[in-house]
């Protein structure tokens, strides 16, 4: 409803009144920043950490009767996590009555409009800030402190209207982060030199900067915190996501978006968010505060799933997301010609000048109270549209609906531009002739091939079934798990059932689309199709701002079935995370058989042999107990304590055990514990982070190892396998001075290497850098010793340092010189795309499914093998079989992929290479690629982990 001057007057007087028993509620003294840490926040060269926060809020909240903190989690270094709920007394009284109206609302099963009429009328707006995600920007946990305080302690009737019609959730999302960095940066005592750069690790324990990447598998623990109080417990209407720094010559990024925005969530969603961006613009203007730019004023978008503010969009939340400048330390504007003129996505330019913190504190208080006045005036429309939205996706989850996508309207273009050509042949009618001619692309076609979008095949599923029969339901186990911590609705079967014709056992996950979530999970199983999106015809693809393509069911190698028709099936709500049932371990004299197919195999493995268990891997394919084995089968010889720890792990993880006689005949590995070492640098390697997550979850032993020691050589004596992920193994040497490590989160971008002298003595065995004059030889040397490395991504880069006979598959002829081939054309960033995998080499065993697997692809190295590779052994493994091998996201010229080797078995010397060219363990997300890695190490422990005798190409 328009806010006429009259309304205006009435809402104001209503405003003086409500104030008066709130400044009275809140009479008690309220400790103010200042007070509390001898500064106020903002102040130059000073930053708060979270110990100290969390010991103010504590205090805010037993000063205050505005305040709930509430705890929600626990770090992955252990520490608390809190949410402040801020809200008027009254409200916070009610606190759980307006948390279920919230929950209610984004369910919207089992309402009818009016109730939802009336639970809008009577709920609260609930509003998400959070600050701290990336701890380097330290503006955003330190802002959070402040608008903390002004919330509790303000009496202003723009404030009490805040208090009354919303409710603020104010979390602090990585406290070891904040811990870590404003240790950091004030532990100079000259503050004129205090300084963020040159952290010596990773500012989230595993992650670093990924913690923003991790949201829809939510590995982390911080994650989970975060969902299961978006998508669990609160379910608010906004969530304000800060980071930090923003675009040059602006003081901050705000939204509205550029495109594309993803084109399954509802459309409400961009609707409502660019009303929220506006209020926020035009307060920013109306206070007097330049240099808020928008939409092409950076990179993002709303295609992306995945992060804080952007899995919201697929849950019916407005997700906001501001980039500030800001630091402790002074700082320039600098001069951006461009950005003096005013323009539709900077309305209001700033001029170069000087900058403290403070002003970007009060840029981000002036965001927030726009957010929050937004959410004031328009409480009522916002909470029912909320509820609207859960309803469409119900409604649209409940009938035949179909998806419009890039390349469907594509289909229908290449049918007209057929077409055209074919009445220019005198075929078709006159008519037809016509329309065709004047519009074969652009403007109307004829209504007919409307129906091209809507074939029976192409609908939207009514939901997915995962047969508990599938070979690894462990891991369909753990991916049905992230969509439970996404608020997602999941179901099991209670018995078996028959849908479609196909009969699924007793245990079966179903999801139904008919939920109020159903974006979300349309978007964990179904192929992204990312638009073309060019810099103009012919020209260079623009960068996504993340991913264009994660289908997560994909990357995890789920099996599932796509139903079209309604159906039904006896199920029962899985009310919280789950677990696969108990295995089984059947009664055995001699031992055990395991399967290779599920990865948690390799939980039994390391567990077996750190209890000095007999492990054997089976090479070959044979027949027990009536059925079929194949290669890579576990055995497992029985001994005193043996049945004790299958027991547990069939308990604990839900593996099954098979009898065995004795060992099978044929040739068999026997498994003994790996020495593993894994690459990190200074300043700490997401990649390298994300794997070590990985094997801590797996159980493997390892040793985090810097360049110093794999400079210092005699590597054989302490490590059978050496795993390199992306950004360990240069392309060739920095020239002298260069910066820090060879890629990585942290090596550059935050600052580089430092001094020794510059850092405590703790942290300097980590200084150094990856050379190929210096390290390749030592790595040379290991592995003609006999030892084993894996190298992902880019680290395959050694092969060239080797010399093993492969040759880079993405460059092209200019002039006589070789290139890489140009964006304008080869450019696949983060997609899922689909290749051939030859499960008789023991690196590929249990990998995919009928010889294919789901990889991870990001702008990744392609190979070709040389003629003399077969002569050395050296075998693809893994390959793409044809000229379009995209799965979910873009690749734009992925012809080039055609026949290029992804996967290299390469003896060498006593040793031995195994080349991975995609993200095989990318942010922890490809489940389905894990077990090369795994593979790979137990097969470096073992004396006989060489490639197979098979000696077919691709």
């Amino acid at each position: 409803m328009p806010i006429t001057s009259r309304t205006a007057h009435r809402l104001a007087a209503t405003l003086v009144v409500i104030a008066l028993p709130f400044a009275h509620a809140n009479a008690q003294k309220i400790t103010s920043p200042k007070e509390q840490f001898g500064h106020d926040i903002g102040a130059d060269y000073q930053l708060v950490n979270y110990t100290q926060l969390q010991e103010y809020w504590q205090k805010l909240a037993k000063e205050s009767n505005r305040v709930k903190l509430e705890r929600v989690g626990t770090s992955e270094e252990g520490r608390p996590m809190w949410t402040m709920v801020i809200s008027s007394p009254e409200n916070i009284a009610k606190i759980d009555h307006y948390r279920d109206i919230s929950s209610k609302l984004a369910h919207a099963e089992g309402l009818t409009d009016d109730q939802a009429r009336e639970l809008a009328k009577e709920g609260k707006a609930v509003v998400w800030i959070d600050g701290g995600l990336h701890a380097t920007e330290v503006l955003g946990a330190q802002q959070l402190i402040e608008t903390a305080y002004q919330l509790v302690s303000g009496t202003d009737p723009e404030t009490m209207r805040f208090l009354n019609d919303d409710i603020v959730l104010c979390t602090l999302v990585n406290p070891d982060g904040m811990e870590l960095v404003s240790n950091w940066y004030m532990r100079n005592p000259d503050q004129t030199k205090r300084t963020m750069s040159a952290l010596p690790r990773l500012y989230q324990k595993y992650i670093g900067h990924d913690d923003n990447r991790d949201f829809y598998i939510a590995n982390q623990s911080e994650t989970r915190a975060v969902n299961h109080v978006l998508y669990n417990e609160w379910y608010p209407q906004i969530v304000y996501n800060h980071h930090q720094t923003g675009p040059a010559g602006a003081v901050m990024f705000a939204p509205p978006f550029r495109d594309p925005f993803n084109y399954n969530f509802d459309p409400l969603v961009p609707m409502e968010l660019d009303l929220v961006g506006a209020a926020m613009h035009s307060r920013f203007e109306a206070e007097g505060k330049p240099g808020v730019t928008m939409r092409s004023g950076s990179s993002y978008s709303t295609w992306w799933n995945g992060g804080l503010r952007t899995m919201v969009y697929f849950h019916n939340q407005i997700g906001l997301l501001t980039e500030t400048i800001g630091s402790p330390t002074p700082q320039d504007i600098p001069f951006v010609p461009q950005n003096i003129l005013p323009r539709g996505d900077l309305p209001f330019p700033i001029t170069p000048q000087t900058w403290h913190f403070r002003q970007s504190i009060d840029y981000s208080i002036t965001a927030n109270r726009a957010v929050l006045d937004i959410a004031s005036r328009y409480r009522e429309p916002l909470l029912y549209n909320f509820y609207q939205m859960g309803r469409n996706s119900i409604a649209r989850g409940s009938r035949d609906t179909w998806t419009a996508s890039p390349k469907r309207i594509q289909a229908v273009l290449d049918q007209v531009a057929k077409d055209r050509a074919a009445t220019s042949a005198g075929e078709g009618s006159g008519r037809d002739r016509t329309q065709l001619a004047l519009n074969p692309f652009g403007g109307t076609v004829p209504v007919k091939y409307f129906d091209l979008l809507r074939r029976p095949e192409d609908r939207d599923p009514r939901g997915y079934i995962l047969p508990s029969s599938q070979a690894d339901f462990l891991t369909a186990t753990k991916f049905v798990n992230a969509l439970i911590r996404a608020g997602v609705n999941v179901d099991r079967a209670t018995s078996a059932f028959v849908v479609a014709g196909k009969n699924y056992p007793t245990g079966s996950y179903v999801i139904r689309a008919a939920q109020a979530f159903r974006p979300h999970v349309l978007d964990m199983f179904e192929p992204q199709d990312h638009p073309n999106d060019l810099t103009y015809p012919g020209g260079p693809p623009k960068p996504p701002y993340d991913n264009a393509g994660w289908t997560l069911a994909y990357q995890m190698g789920v099996q599932f079935d796509r139903i079209l028709d309604g159906f039904d099936a006896p199920t029962e709500r899985i009310k919280d995370l789950t677990k696969a049932p108990a295995g089984t371990v059947a009664r055995s004299g001699g031992g055990w058989l395991l399967s290779h197919a599920t990865n948690d195999a390799f939980i039994a493995i390391n567990r077996l042999l750190k209890n000095k268990d007999d492990v054997y891997w089976v090479k070959n394919a044979f027949t027990a107990n009536g059925k079929s084995y194949p290669p890579g089968t576990l055995y497992i010889a029985s001994h005193g304590s043996t049945m004790g720890t299958l027991q547990t792990l069939a308990t604990e993880k839900g593996l099954s055990f098979d009898a065995a006689a004795g060992k099978p005949a044929g040739d068999a590995m026997k498994l003994k514990p790996t020495r593993v070492a894994l690459w990190d640098q200074y300043g700490g390697s997401m990649p390298s982070g994300h794997v070590r997550w990985l094997l801590e979850q797996y159980e493997f032993p390892f040793d985090v190892v810097y360049p110093q020691t794999f400079d210092a050589g005699n590597l054989s004596a302490k490590y059978d396998v050496i795993v390199f992920v992306g950004g360990a193994i240069p392309a060739q040497d920095r020239a002298a001075g260069g910066g820090g490590g060879a890629g990585g989160d942290n090596g550059e971008r935050f600052g580089g290497q430092p001094k020794p002298e510059d850092i405590p003595a703790e942290f300097r065995p980590w200084l150094g850098t990856m050379t190929v004059a210096k390290t390749v030889p030592q790595i040379r040397k290991f592995i003609e010793d006999g030892g084993t490395v894996l190298t992902i991504g880019s680290s395959t880069n050694l092969a060239y340092h080797l010399g093993i006979p492969v040759e880079n598959a993405l460059t092209e002829m200019m002039n006589g010189q070789e290139r890489p081939l140009p964006r304008e054309k080869f450019y696949v960033p983060g997609s899922v795309l689909t290749a051939r995998v030859d499960n008789s080499f023991p690196i590929a065993a249990g990998v995919g499914v009928n010889g294919h697997v789901d990889v991870f692809y990001d702008n990744s190295p392609s190979f070709r093998l040389k003629p003399e590779a077969g002569m050395k052994g050296v075998r693809a493994v893994a390959w793409f079989e044809n000229a379009h091998p995209l799965r979910s996201g873009w690749a734009w010229g992925e012809a080039y992929l055609d026949q290029g080797v992804e996967i290299v078995d390469a003896p060498f010397g006593k040793g031995h290479v195994y080349m991975f060219a995609p993200e095989i363990t990318f942010r922890g997300q490809p489940h389905g690629t894990f077990k090369f890695l795994f593979n790979g190490i137990v097969l470096g422990g073992s004396s006989q982990g060489g490639a197979s005798n098979l000696t077919t190409e691709p």
